[in-house]
């Protein structure tokens, strides 16, 4: 599926291809279509597509950048108005209740972070921006976190795609071992906050016998 869409991507007219680098990362977020096709795709594409000539490089990350920042602003909307009605209709083997908690919790007490980190991440980049949403991150904290990951996101992923021409499946691979090294710094982030929290939990006790 993913090599037929590229295909279809890289025979497109340049103006085409141009509205595909902003659409596709803007309705990544704000209508989950991240979770099945990665806005990265058409972005890199859009590259390679400036790299023979068709399109000019600053056209393509003006449209990925404007694309990145406005579909996750929609999303962090959609998740604080209409978050808990959508997790709801969604099914429980996809969208375990318990981790949903868990990525919540994390963007309460790591907002901008999580946020940063999320952009990298293909299974998260679509879920971030609701999750921050119905986790009550502050509109700025999130508006400066995603205005900066989705400006490095964008220019990144299209610099790519423009420096490597047509040998962007090769980056395509590097970007998802890239996004599964983020991954696991993610968890390891998130397990370690765990640990740390119930150290504190464990020592309060006996701080207090101390005192006493």
């Amino acid at each position: 599926m993913i090599d037929a869409l590229v295909e279809w991507l890289l025979d497109l007219p340049p103006w085409v291809a141009l509205l595909m680098a902003f659409a596709f990362p803007a309705l990544e977020a704000s209508i989950f279509i991240g979770v099945v096709v990665p806005g990265e795709i058409a972005v890199l594409i859009a590259g390679v597509i400036a790299n023979g000539g068709r399109l000019e490089l600053w056209q393509v990350l003006v449209a990925a950048c404007a694309g990145a920042v406005i579909g996750d602003f929609v999303g962090f909307e959609v998740g604080r108005r209409w978050g808990a009605a959508l997790l709801e209709r969604l099914p429980k083997r996809l969208v375990k209740p318990e981790h949903v908690e868990r990525g919540r919790e994390a963007l309460r007490k790591r907002g901008a972070v999580a946020v940063l980190f999320g952009r990298w991440i293909a299974a998260l980049r679509a879920l971030i921006p609701g999750l921050a949403g119905m986790s009550d991150v502050r509109l700025r904290t999130f508006v400066i976190a995603n205005a900066i990951g989705g400006t490095i996101w964008a220019c990144v992923v299209g610099s790519l795609g423009y420096i490597a021409g047509k040998s962007y499946k090769t980056v395509e691979k590097d970007l998802g071992y890239t996004s599964y090294v983020f991954i696991g710094l993610f968890v390891v982030a998130i397990i370690a906050l765990v640990i740390r929290n119930r150290i504190k939990k464990n020592r309060t006790p006996a701080a207090a016998l101390d005192q006493s």
